[in-house]
């Protein structure tokens, strides 16, 4: 992608919280619509940074700003009860919308997914919404496969989705 801007993964680092949870808010604003009580689910997503205190976030870096994050909770970790404890899972993948379409969403994917190999799982889970017009296809793409229905989150439908690791 000629001119493009370039980005690179890194660690989340505590200086970051602001724009993270920040972030969080504006890549999920276009779906206020959907959810029930978007102000509840609002509140919830704008800390996102709390998820580092039970597994890591990575973030995406285009020049200063950060353009993309994503939790990854490891196998063991505690995390909710639709998911199995020994399954990796990501939560919370978001772009900011200047930056889609340019592979930030799946970059930040396949380093979870690199993530859970080094952790040595077997199978991979996420869960989405088919309002996600975008990362829906994205993860069928890269092999996950929609695996049950999970309770609504907000009055939106959310699926299960797995993927299995090999080596």
């Amino acid at each position: 992608m000629s001119g493009a801007p370039s980005f690179a993964l890194r660690d989340f680092a505590a200086q970051d919280a602001s724009a993270v949870n920040a972030l969080a808010v504006a890549a999920f604003t276009q779906y206020q619509h959907a959810y029930t009580d978007w102000p509840i689910f609002r509140e919830r997503i704008a800390d996102m940074a709390a998820l580092a205190a039970g597994g890591e976030i990575i973030v995406a870096r285009a020049g200063a700003d950060i353009v993309g994050a994503v939790a990854y909770i490891g196998p063991g970790k505690p995390k909710s009860a639709i998911f199995l404890p020994e399954w990796p899972i990501m939560l919370m993948l978001e772009v900011a919308p200047r930056a889609r379409g340019l592979g930030v969403g799946r970059a930040l994917a396949l380093a979870c997914l690199e993530r859970a190999r080094r952790d040595g799982a077997e199978v991979f889970a996420l869960h989405t919404s088919e309002l996600m017009t975008v990362a829906l296809p994205m993860y069928e793409r890269m092999g996950f496969t929609w695996s049950s229905a999970v309770p609504d989150i907000h009055g939106v439908a959310y699926k299960l989705y797995l993927k299995r690791l090999d080596g």
